[in-house]
């Protein structure tokens, strides 16, 4: 869909990222996510769509957002997609629905409403959700870190890894994944007919990605005798399995590290060079982390980070500032503080709730 079919559609439409937060500079982008309705054909037909996240410079003139006109970040979900989202807890999207009144550009009676049910759209998973994104965030600041400090030096070849291209190929991204995804499903089958003990329960409220981590690291060569057992493989695979994996994920990070070297913005780079770490990634990772805490304890997400007095800190913490050690042992301490706070919310988002919410918005709408 075209911006002139989606922006008469918008229930609403609100400024976010460091400028809510309290936290932008004088260089900050202006970030901007909206919510709307889809025609009926979008509900009755074949027709889909989940958001609009590009076309708004390309379309420029045609919406009724002049402003979204030279906008980089602008990211438009259907009122499905949202409430998707919302019931995966996932922070940045939960955040649109906390704002304050002045950072909603346009808001309908019908966004108004939406918001009306906010505190229901909250659950334990936010345990999960933000740790996880919070995580995302100090795993970038750990291999740009390693990267400033003992950047890798060549590309990996097979040959580093007892491999070669005639007799001992390495194996293939598609060929690792369909044994891991067949593994995944050896694993997955006993852990669906286990008890629900507290610790199960934990691991599938956070609905941690397990196909995606035997993909993503090595399998540890400690549990390869049991993954040979499980598989039925021969000693053969199961080695050339492990060294395939370790040269794929050598041969993966020199590809990320050669990208952000390649990209770094000037600017950033010299910031990464003053205080040894990405500053950036780590300011957002505090208050991710701090954000959960609070939802957790009090129930609300408190967007304004000036409204609860942090925002300074986290700027310093931006502007490069506070050492890697202060700030690394500040991350570790709200990790686990965040996974232990008690909480009075509910185990899940109630999605018969959802649907309801969806059905009387789209009554609302009247198409």
């Amino acid at each position: 869909m075209h911006r002139k079919e989606i922006e008469p559609r918008m229930i609403l439409l609100a400024l976010v990222g460091s400028q809510a937060y309290g936290t932008a500079t004088p260089t900050s982008d202006r970030d901007y996510k909206g919510i709307f309705i889809a025609p009926k054909e979008y509900y009755l037909g074949f027709k889909t769509i989940e958001q609009k996240d590009a076309g708004w410079q390309s379309e420029a003139g045609s919406g009724l957002f002049p402003f979204l006109d030279k906008v980089q970040d602008c990211v438009a979900y259907e009122l499905r997609k949202f409430l998707t989202l919302i019931g995966n807890n996932n922070p940045n999207i939960l955040e649109i629905l906390w704002l304050d009144p002045e950072f909603y550009l346009y808001l309908t009676p019908l966004g108004e409403r939406l918001i009306d049910y906010r505190e229901d759209f909250l659950s334990q998973k936010v345990r999960g959700s933000f740790a996880g994104y919070a995580y995302a965030q100090i795993k970038k600041v750990e291999s740009h870190r390693k990267w400033l400090l003992n950047p890798p030096e060549c590309k990996p070849v097979p040959q580093d890894f007892g491999l070669n291209e005639d007799d001992y190929k390495p194996l293939t991204k598609s060929e690792m994944n369909a044994f891991l995804e067949f593994l995944y499903m050896l694993v997955r089958d006993c852990i669906e007919y286990l008890d629900a003990a507290e610790e199960l329960r934990i691991l599938l409220l956070e609905k941690i990605d397990y196909k995606g981590l035997l993909k993503q690291h090595n399998l540890p060569e400690e549990v390869l005798p049991k993954v040979q057992e499980y598989t039925r493989s021969t000693d053969d695979f199961i080695r050339l399995l492990h060294v395939s994996q370790a040269y794929r994920r050598s041969l993966r990070e020199w590809e990320a590290y050669c990208q952000w070297r390649k990209r770094r913005h000037p600017e950033r780079q010299e910031l990464e060079r003053k205080c040894g770490y990405d500053a950036k990634h780590m300011s957002h990772c505090i208050r991710l982390l701090k954000m959960g805490i609070e939802v957790l304890r009090d129930g609300v997400i408190n967007v304004n980070r000036k409204k609860v007095g942090d925002a300074d800190y986290l700027l310093t913490i931006r502007q490069g500032d506070v050492a890697y050690q202060e700030v690394k042992e500040l991350a570790d301490n709200l990790f686990n503080e965040l996974q232990e706070v008690s909480t009075d919310l509910p185990s899940y988002v109630n999605r018969e709730k959802l649907n309801e919410v969806c059905v009387e918005l789209v009554e609302m709408a009247g198409w």
